[in-house]
């Protein structure tokens, strides 16, 4: 009875309160520390289709340096800062990157306490990852589905192999004998010029055109990361 009637005493009431108080403030400091960490370092994504196959398939978990912090500590106007990707480059891109805060907010939570796999945004398609093909005032053509650039200020074009850092291998669509210039998604694109503070991002699986083919060229403001590293599968591991 004494052992009872002092769990209610006003003392342990308080110790008690100080320890879920101190238990929260720390949950809210770690989870703080993290969303602050994913947004201006870095951030672990997980592709949920295979519209980069075959460099990258559904379920691989890629992690991506942010570009929130760079942007922040130079000053530069925004067409006179480098970017921080290159042709070639696997960006995570933002269709909506001016949200309302509050969703912000409840996105990050939820991300958060499922380990990246869900997300308020998920139904709307907000977030893609694609590949940058082209810069601002280059100059843009496809045949085949392979695409030629003539970067801005050259005087002749090359495939988009050539410009890229690092070697990648397509998924070219068979299509159907029938099927030629004036069809849409035949493979072909009449040559545009990207505008100066744009880009163009295509899908590595040229069969799938949910990318700058149907979109047009993006604001450089929606990209927000490049992809640095995969670290899921085991067997799949290495830089991007």
């Amino acid at each position: 009875m004494f052992e009872k009637r002092r769990q209610y005493s006003y003392k342990e009431q308080k110790q008690q309160r100080y320890i879920f108080i101190k238990f929260l403030a720390g949950f809210f400091f770690f989870y703080l520390a993290y969303n602050c960490f994913s947004a201006f370092l870095f951030s672990v994504w997980t592709l949920d289709n295979n519209t980069m196959k075959p460099g990258l398939v559904s379920g691989d978990r890629l992690i991506f340096t942010s570009f929130s912090l760079p942007s922040w500590i130079n000053i530069k106007k925004s067409e006179e800062r480098p970017l921080s990707f290159k042709r070639g480059s696997i960006v995570l891109i933002d269709m909506e990157h001016e949200k309302k805060m509050p969703l912000n907010i409840i996105d990050g939570l939820v991300r958060f306490f499922t380990a990246q796999r869900l997300s308020v945004f998920s139904a709307d398609r907000q977030y893609y990852i694609k590949r940058v093909i082209g810069l601002p005032e280059d100059e843009i053509t496809m045949t085949g589905f392979v695409f030629r650039v003539r970067p801005s200020g050259s005087s002749f074009s090359l495939t988009e192999f050539e410009l890229a850092d690092k070697p990648y291998q397509p998924s070219v669509p068979k299509i159907p004998d029938l099927w030629d210039e004036s069809i849409p998604f035949s493979g072909y694109m009449d040559t545009i010029v990207i505008g100066q503070n744009e880009c163009f991002v295509v899908a590595d699986d040229r069969g799938n055109t949910n990318d700058s083919r149907t979109w047009g060229a993006i604001p450089l403001s929606s990209v927000t990361a490049r992809a640095v590293f995969r670290f899921w599968p085991p067997t799949r591991i290495g830089f991007l």
